[in-house]
């Protein structure tokens, strides 16, 4: 009988060995792959509780609320938007049961809908109430910006200022909000179209480097919906005149400090890698070319999170906290917190103080609030408000605990 040598391999031995090596390194990959890219700016994971506060319930019944605004120096008068399409009116307190009329048809759909409403700088003059939506349908579809008079409790002589191009065919990443700046023009964010979505031939969220196209982009437009005649790409024969910033995923908060003059914004990353910026005219925030984020089945979109050129964000959320309102507070109901930003959370589920000193942050603390929080803002009695996101939703105040 033949002998095996100790120098001699078992064949099938060999062949399980080469293949747990295969496994091995083909997992290595995989789990690079998935991990989240590193850059200079630390993501922020859990904070400290912030401590001194409580929140009250001041109206109930709204479905799925996605910002409010108050009509007056009182709190207890204002207008709500519904994401379903209705726009709803608060009288001394108390919402009123029919709503607006006059609004313009609205396409309803996943992250769809009535968005955004402001009212005009010189309001009480001209009675101008500002609203973003979706308009069009499944299989092309846009954020519209419109403007409205409110006489009583309508909206007369309702007109189309601006609609985004190019359309698309998903109903996700609408952005929107706005942010009226000192000389009567307003800023709107805007989102790069979708998750998985094609565009002649390409991803759509690669829209979000085009400047011949609005998505992914923030917009500086006139009261009338033109575009700003000192834009920064005003002049570039390739660039949408609107145009002010690039790179963006999906902002859905924007604030001013009033004193400075800097404006912050919050956008949605994917799986984690949301963000805080600081928005300077004309600059390239990255997306999708750099992020912190991963896919939702957790590869990852870009092997960088920084990148020449590019803004790093001021604070990078991971896990998500899906950042939704944002405000910048100068009141006095809470004198610690004041030239702080508060920006809401819909995974997240609470608001994050954002503690500033000049342009940097220096801290976070978290109010958990226990619900989806889809607005922040400050009301002209100088509290905080949040707008919860459920089909009975809240208009919550966040009071100094007793």
């Amino acid at each position: 009988m033949e002998k095996i040598s100790s120098h001699q391999t078992d064949p099938k031995l060999m062949k399980l060995k080469i293949n747990l090596s295969l496994l091995i390194f083909s997992l290595v990959l995989f789990i690079a792959a998935c991990s989240h890219p590193e850059g200079p700016v630390t993501p922020s994971a859990e904070v400290p509780e912030a401590t001194g506060w409580d929140v009250e319930t001041v109206i109930e019944g709204l479905n799925h609320p996605w910002s409010v605004v108050w009509l007056s120096d009182s709190s207890d008068s204002m207008l709500i938007t519904e994401r379903g399409g209705q726009l709803r009116m608060v009288e001394n307190g108390v919402l009123m049961p029919e709503p607006i009329g006059g609004l313009p048809e609205i396409f309803v759909s996943g992250q769809g809908g009535l968005l955004d409403i402001s009212l005009h700088p010189d309001f009480e003059e001209n009675r101008f109430v500002y609203l973003t939506y979706a308009t069009g349908d499944d299989d092309a579809n846009r954020t519209t910006v419109g403007r409205g008079t409110l006489e009583g409790r309508e909206l007369i002589n309702f007109e189309e200022l601006f609609r985004v191009t190019p359309d698309k065919g998903a109903d996700q990443h609408f952005g929107s909000r706005i942010q009226w700046l000192p000389d009567n023009t307003f800023l709107l964010t805007l989102a790069d179209g979708g998750n998985y979505i094609r565009l002649d031939g390409s991803w759509i969220r690669e829209q979000a480097q085009k400047k011949d196209s609005h998505l992914g982009k923030i917009l500086r437009l006139t009261e009338d919906g033109d575009p700003a005649p000192d834009n920064p790409f005003i002049n570039e024969t390739d660039a949408l005149p609107e145009i002010w910033t690039l790179g963006h995923r999906n902002v859905q908060g924007i604030t001013r400090d009033p004193e400075s003059g800097r404006i912050w914004a919050n956008e949605h990353g994917s799986r984690g890698g949301d963000e805080l910026n600081l928005i300077k005219e004309g600059e390239n925030y990255g997306w999708p070319e750099v992020t912190y984020s991963t896919e939702y089945h957790y590869t990852r979109i870009s092997n960088k999170a920084s990148k020449p050129g590019m803004i790093d964000p001021k604070v990078v959320w991971t896990p998500a906290q899906a950042p939704s309102g944002l405000a910048f507070y100068t009141g006095d109901v809470y004198p610690d917190w004041r030239g702080d930003l508060f920006s809401g959370g819909l995974v997240g589920e609470q608001v994050r103080r954002i503690i500033l000193d000049g342009d940097s942050v220096i801290g976070e603390e978290a109010l958990t609030i226990g619900k989806r929080v889809r607005h922040v803002a400050q009301g002209p009695d100088g509290y905080l408000y949040i707008l919860t996101d459920h089909e009975d939703g809240e208009l919550m105040r966040i009071i100094p605990a007793e």
